[in-house]
């Protein structure tokens, strides 16, 4: 059976990008919403809190799995250095000083998320720029 092709688009990535926010997000963000806050803000471990951390490890487990495969060891250094450096320039361009400790917080957040939503859909962009196909497992 012939596998159907999807071509991968601007909306395949920002969809990937999303996921890669609310992950991050959910795990720790500044604004005391987030699942860090709430496991430290109660005195006992329940069952929702555990069920949403493994819900979070799933979503982690996933997504550096990907990155890992997809970009490799050198390829996700470079991913990170590019989000470093374009972090730099927005702190750079807009004169953040490092006395707004929460705005950086958000940026290296949002540099996280870059480098997992990248890592997650490298295969597809590779796949479309050049033709060639990642295959880790062949079906026999």
């Amino acid at each position: 059976m012939a596998a159907r092709k999807v071509k991968f688009t601007w909306t395949n990535y920002l969809i990937r990008l999303v996921f890669a926010l609310v992950l991050v997000f959910a795990t720790y963000n500044p604004s005391d919403w987030s699942y860090y806050h709430w496991v430290t803000a109660h005195s006992r471990f329940d069952v929702y809190v555990a069920l949403c951390g493994v819900v979070l490890l799933i979503g982690w487990a996933i997504f550096l799995r990907a990155t890992a495969r997809s970009l490799g060891f050198i390829g996700t250094i470079l991913a990170v250095s590019f989000f470093a450096l374009l972090i730099w320039l927005i702190i750079d361009l807009f004169n953040v000083t490092s006395e707004n400790l929460r705005l950086l917080v958000y940026l290296m957040l949002f540099g996280l998320a870059g480098v997992l939503s990248a890592g997650i859909s490298w295969s597809h962009i590779r796949r479309r720029m050049t033709g060639q196909l990642d295959v880790d497992e062949a079906d026999i």
